[in-house]
């Protein structure tokens, strides 16, 4: 009986220990960290045109666009895709700094999207994102 105790004893002790390995690992873990890019829209030398032009992107990462030089400006996605439809921002910005973040969604599909500032497309102030 005293022995059965013992063996049990140990038996237990050895599994909380490896409970508690599991357990501090699976906490220490994190995943991926999404990013967060800033787009400037306007260059800074008064150029009419997004800054960076490209922008790669990862689903779950945020893009900032914010307005910078010559506005008004907005941001506008081709196309009728659901990324389109769910990253375009049709309101002008007026104000130096006023800006608009989008999350580019978990099940956003490879590829690339262009993007344009419908005041300004005539002008070149077309964008591209790419996600990976």
């Amino acid at each position: 009986m005293e022995l059965r105790a013992k063996v049990l004893r140990k038996l237990g002790l050895g599994l909380s220990t490896i409970l508690l390995v599991v357990a501090s690992f699976a906490l220490s873990a994190s995943p991926a960290a999404a990013d967060t890019y800033t787009v400037k829209m306007g260059a800074d030398n008064g150029m009419l045109s997004f800054v960076p032009k490209v922008v790669k992107v990862k689903p779950g990462d945020t893009i900032k666009w914010e307005n910078n030089k010559l506005p008004p400006h907005n941001v506008v996605f081709e196309g009728g895709s659901p990324i389109a439809k769910d990253l375009s921002h049709d309101k002008l910005f007026f104000a130096p700094g006023e800006n608009y973040e989008a999350k580019i969604p978990a099940d956003a599909q490879p590829g690339e999207y262009t993007y344009y500032c419908q005041p300004h497309r005539g002008a070149g102030m077309i964008g591209k994102l790419v996600v990976e």
